[in-house]
């Protein structure tokens, strides 16, 4: 297994209480490590303002990278831009860009991308959700324009719908958004009914639903969808927030239950794009859940 990672996505700083912290990346980092003593880690490069430009706008981009930033303030409630900021969105966004240029090159098959911040919530033109650019939108526009991949795949199991990832690819047919998340929660996208050009497909869980309707939703709708899009890559937006220990939702799920979609995940990508797999992470805000689940989804996925 290929990782990702870069000192500056630690410097990142939303401000004491904030929920995404650079705790977290510290806590993902550790658990990798000392489950995976072989994994191959590299640094992760920046992202160009090419790569950024095809998913993002002009503005937005500017907007993160060009102000310059003497002290952390909000663009919105949610979402802080501090003076280490701008590196670390993008050194996260280049790591996704990379680890699509390693697995599509051969050799390795599964790439784990140790990034933050997140950015499944991040727009074309907005910055939102404790996201700044969106990296996994950044690695499929490139697998796309760079490598002239027809059918590249988002899975997404962030218990928060990534309302920007379908958003950029609503309209994208080469481009596949599943997604299981809980309904109704922040940012409020995400119904069975938002189909795009039939690229996209949701399955919204309630509040309190656990292991069985998480893996039905998967098993009956969501794994089906997948298949009949037959992708030659597999991005993941892994999330673990919908963990049972998680302060910001209220799901149930436990770190088998990533392990097993993880599994389902694999063998899909094996049937379909070579077993072409790259992870990035988003959510989780429970240290002890964080560490469990990435090594569980890791271990699903091969590593």
């Amino acid at each position: 297994m290929l990782a990702y990672t870069h000192p500056a996505c630690m410097a990142h700083d939303p401000g004491p209480g904030h929920p995404e912290s650079p705790a977290r990346l510290e806590a993902v980092l550790q658990a990798v490590r000392a489950a995976f003593p072989n994994a191959r880690w590299r640094d992760a490069p920046a992202a160009s303002r090419e790569q950024l430009l095809r998913v993002h706008t002009r503005d937005l981009v500017a907007c993160i990278l060009d102000t310059p930033v003497e002290a952390p303030y909000r663009l919105d409630e949610d979402t802080v831009l501090s003076p280490g900021s701008a590196l670390a969105a993008l050194h996260a966004a280049g790591a996704a860009v990379a680890a699509v240029d390693a697995v599509i090159a051969g050799g390795d098959r599964l790439a784990f991308c140790a990034v933050r911040p997140p950015g499944h919530h991040a727009e074309a033109g907005r910055a939102m959700g404790f996201c700044l650019f969106n990296s996994a939108a950044v690695a499929a526009a490139h697998a796309v324009a760079a490598h002239g991949l027809r059918r590249v795949s988002i899975v997404d199991f962030d218990v928060h719908h990534g309302n920007g990832s379908q958003a950029i690819f609503q309209d994208e047919p080469r481009v596949q958004y599943l997604s299981s998340h809980q309904w109704p929660l922040f940012p409020g996208t995400g119904l069975a009914d938002e189909r795009g050009t039939g690229n996209l497909r949701n399955a919204p869980l309630p509040p309190g639903a656990g292991s069985d309707a998480f893996r039905e939703a998967w098993r009956e709708t969501l794994l089906p969808e997948l298949e009949r899009f037959a992708p030659e890559l597999l991005l993941v937006s892994a999330g673990f927030d919908g963990h049972r220990l998680d302060p910001l939702a209220d799901l149930m799920l436990e770190a088998d239950d990533y392990r097993w979609l993880a599994g389902e995940l694999a063998g899909a990508a094996a049937r379909h794009g070579g077993g072409r797999v790259v992870s990035l992470l988003e959510g989780g805000y429970s240290l002890a859940a964080l560490r469990s689940c990435v090594v569980a989804h890791l271990r699903g996925l091969g590593a």
